[in-house]
């Protein structure tokens, strides 16, 4: 069995943003020589998410309206965590929402995906570099 692993860097410049990962972790894939196996990506950063969804504009929108109705940024002082003297309380419930990881299975060294899915890196309190680690782990 091969293992391979690889940190990649994403620095949002505003506070929140989606970033499609797909091609990176491609390229990780095809690095690793493995054909049959599984990817796992993983944010490690407890204010960011990785998910797998559409690559549509539209949805991006949704989802930014949709987190900000459920963990409003705003005011910042309804949020014991921000007495830390924080803002971020938000972002560590959006990722929390949004997910962790994904893992995606290789098959004949390509990820194995349903129709119209991506992998997305999602950002909730940006402005700083943050690292995703992808593993692959196969044959």
């Amino acid at each position: 069995m091969k293992s391979f692993r690889k940190e990649l860097w994403f620095e949002v410049p505003g506070r929140r943003g989606f970033l499609n990962v797909t091609r990176q972790v491609e390229a990780c894939v095809r690095e690793s020589g493995v054909r049959e196996g599984l990817v796992l990506v993983n944010a490690m950063h407890i204010t960011a998410s990785v998910f797998v969804n559409d690559d549509e504009p539209g949805l991006h929108q949704d989802y930014e309206r949709w987190l900000e109705g459920l963990a409003p940024h705003a005011p910042v002082e309804q949020y014991r965590h921000n007495d830390t003297g924080e803002d971020n309380a938000d972002a560590h419930l959006k990722r929390q929402i949004m997910g962790r990881e994904v893992v995606v299975a290789i098959t004949d060294g390509k990820l194995d995906f349903g129709p119209w899915e991506q992998i997305f890196y999602g950002e909730f309190d940006g402005r700083r570099k943050k690292r995703v680690l992808v593993k692959v782990i196969g044959c």
